[in-house]
């Protein structure tokens, strides 16, 4: 019997999870994690979104995704299949790739967006992966301390959520970081 449809989500800030089936790795080489950013970055043009962060684990990968339509459930359906197709096509596997479908949490308000901007960067730091956010070279917050940050990475719109909260928005931001990756420490 096939799945029921998944209400799709209002539009608004998302943040979106997917983790690989029985926890398996999602990423064998940087190749295939250069391929997700690139569909990902696909996926944000055409589906008319807003990336506000991303990170891509060893088995995981969260987003901080803005929809301006009804269109999340869309757009990872074609990002998470296009991905899961090359992957197993490229490295001769089959079967399901992905474990269940994306798991999702609108963000209620700017407090919670903000604090999930900071648990997107410390997530490799909490994983033991790294000392600090900025040395994980596969997630949004090591790309803009390093100044490459992908074009469709809309640093801007961080910057205005973070204005909210008064004083200058770069700076609150490695703030915020800071703080998050050294609670993560402890």
């Amino acid at each position: 019997m096939a799945r029921q449809l998944r209400m799709d989500f209002e539009p608004g800030v998302h943040h979106v999870w997917a983790r690989g089936n029985g926890r398996q790795v999602i990423y064998l080489a940087d190749t295939d994690r250069h391929l997700y950013l690139g569909l990902l970055g696909r996926c944000i043009d055409r589906m008319d979104w807003s990336c506000l962060a991303y990170c891509l684990m060893d088995n995981h990968l969260h987003l901080l995704i803005e929809t301006r339509k009804t269109n999340l459930s869309a757009g990872m359906q074609r990002l998470h299949g296009s991905y899961a197709s090359d992957f197993n096509r490229r490295h001769r596997r089959s079967g399901h790739f992905f474990q269940g479908r994306f798991g999702n949490e609108p963000m209620a308000d700017e407090e919670q967006l903000v604090s999930t901007l900071g648990y997107i960067a410390a997530n490799p730091v909490a994983a033991g992966l790294c000392d600090t956010p900025d040395e994980w070279r596969w997630s949004s917050h090591g790309a803009l301390v390093r100044g490459a940050a992908p074009r469709w990475l809309d640093q801007p719109a961080v910057y205005r959520y973070l204005a909210a909260g008064g004083g200058d928005p770069h700076d609150r931001y490695l703030e915020l970081i800071k703080t998050r990756a050294n609670l993560k420490r402890v």
